[in-house]
Formats: C-alpha cells, structure tokens, sequence
C-alpha cells in the first residue's frame, strides 16, 4: 500500500520484548515506517536474542549502529527511525515534556507486563510505558505467553483499568491463512487499527464478496 508523504505528524514508540513472537514487531515496525510516521524504538536485551533466533536478525548493540542498520533495512527517511539504549534516560520517551503519541510493545514478556503494572522503571520500556500511561497516550500490550496464570490476569486488569490495551498475540484462523506471514499481518493489522493508522494488510469483516475478518 502506498501512503501519502507525511511530516511525521505522528510518533510512535514500538519496544520489541523477548517474549516469542518477534516478526511481529519487526511487521509492525516496517509497517510504522511506511506509513510515514515517526518511531522510538526500544529493544531489550532478550529482545535482541529471540529476534536472531525467530528471525535471524543480529541488530547491533549499541544504539547509533543499531539506527543504520535499521533505517537501511527498512528504507527509513533519515530521522525517521531513532533507536534508544535500554538506560538512555535523555531519550523523548523517558520524559512527559515529550511523550509520543503513542507506544507499542510488541511483542510484550510478561516481565515486563509486571514491570508496567507494578510502576517500576527499570529501563527505559518500563519508563516509557509508564509516561503513556500518566500522560493518558495509548499504550497497547502485544502479549505473548500461554498459559495465563492469576498473576498475569490480575496485572492486565489492573493495566487495562489504568488506560492500557491489552491485545493477545492471538491471531485469527477465520479468513484461511496459508503462510506465516499471514497470521503475523493479522495481528499486526489489528495494532494498526487501534494507532487509527490506515493499512491494506486484510480485508474488512462484512465486505462484499469477502469471507476475511478483522475481529
């Protein structure tokens, strides 16, 4: 899908967490990109190990290295990608003076689900995510992990009636997936709806001559 060129009217902080699942955040960050918004990215340091074992990426160490690589894979604008360090605490995201618009973790560990819960800053996703909370941005939780013990149950309620948006790495079957691919743009489609930033990765639940859901 083309999109119009923008100004970057629109920031979005993405951390991509250990938890399984990390083509999702890589999606969801390709995706950011091309629509032309702005990102803070954040990984962490297990986000850095599962995403060479799920998707053979080695995504540099340190912060500024990590940017070109980054912004050379995915064809960003220059400026348009900024990667922070996990104790870069002179970063946007870590005050409320400059928060971004939103923030997203994809996928999000259930450590750091207690973290957010729990307020504790530790690095600067938990910081981050705890200045979208105060500062009422939305912050959306890609959750992956399965079984969900009460522990886990009771920090999303507690999260959700914060202001947070827990949304389940639970992809649909409903519209028939052939590829991997396809169940992780399902997942990443529902992210981008709920950022209101438009996207061509699946079709409308109730369109005509279409059997492909959103729900």
């Amino acid at each position: 899908m083309q999109y119009p060129p923008q100004i970057w009217n629109w920031t979005i902080a993405l951390a991509i967490t250990g938890a399984s699942g990390s083509k999702y955040g890589l999606r969801l960050l390709q995706c950011l990109i091309e629509s032309g918004a702005r990102v803070y990215l954040m990984v962490s340091q297990a986000g850095q190990v599962v995403l060479k074992l799920e998707a053979d990426i080695e995504i540099p160490p340190r912060p500024a290295a990590a940017e070109r690589y980054l912004t050379e894979r995915f064809a960003a604008s220059p400026g348009q990608l900024r990667v922070f360090g996990r104790r870069q605490w002179t970063a946007p995201v870590a005050s409320g003076t400059n928060p971004p618009d939103a923030m997203v973790v994809c996928p999000c560990t259930i450590s750091t689900l207690a973290a957010i819960a729990s307020g504790m800053c530790r690095d600067l996703i938990g910081r981050a995510a705890d200045v979208a909370l105060k500062e009422r941005r939305k912050l959306i939780l890609v959750v992956r992990e399965t079984p969900f013990s009460t522990i886990h149950l009771e920090n999303m309620l507690r999260l959700s009636m914060a202001g947070a948006l827990i949304m389940p790495a639970n992809p649909g079957f409903y519209f028939d997936p052939q590829t991997v691919e396809a169940l992780v743009d399902f997942m990443v489609a529902r992210v981008l709806d709920h950022l209101e930033i438009p996207h061509a990765l699946t079709q409308r639940w109730g369109k005509e001559d279409s059997h492909v859901g959103g729900g």
